[in-house]
């Protein structure tokens, strides 16, 4: 696995690639946190949260990348691959914040059916 730096140095030029249009009122820009964070809305310990947008009316909009959940989930990847995994999480991200300055909500939409088809065939595995 790289480090927090070698993945803040990549997170970097991955942002850069991105339109400034893009950027609008991303007030508090990209965050990059040490932590490892679980998907807390199942029963399960291995659902991992890469990244999360974030609006509120106290902190602004901004988008924060986990490394120890890339840590946990990319531990035998290459550098490549991570860096292919945090452009595509990096990219779902900014997804959510041009959706939400828009005021449509489809990618929180697909997110949730995400979440239930996961659920559904982790049941269904722990059925067997």
């Amino acid at each position: 696995m790289i480090s927090i730096k070698e993945m803040d140095e990549i997170l970097e030029q991955l942002a850069s690639e991105l339109p400034s249009a893009f950027y609008k009122e991303l007030n508090g820009g990209i965050m990059l946190f040490p932590e490892t964070k679980r998907n807390k809305t199942l029963d399960t310990n291995d659902l991992y949260i890469m990244g999360e947008y974030h609006r509120s009316s106290a902190l602004g909009r901004f988008i924060t990348i986990y490394y120890g959940s890339f840590c946990k989930v990319c531990k035998h990847f290459s550098r490549e691959q991570i860096k292919k995994e945090l452009r595509k999480t990096l990219r779902h991200e900014f997804r959510h914040h041009v959706e939400s300055l828009a005021g449509e909500r489809g990618l929180e939409i697909e997110d949730a059916r995400f979440i239930a088809e996961y659920d559904r065939k982790r049941q269904q595995r722990n059925e067997s």
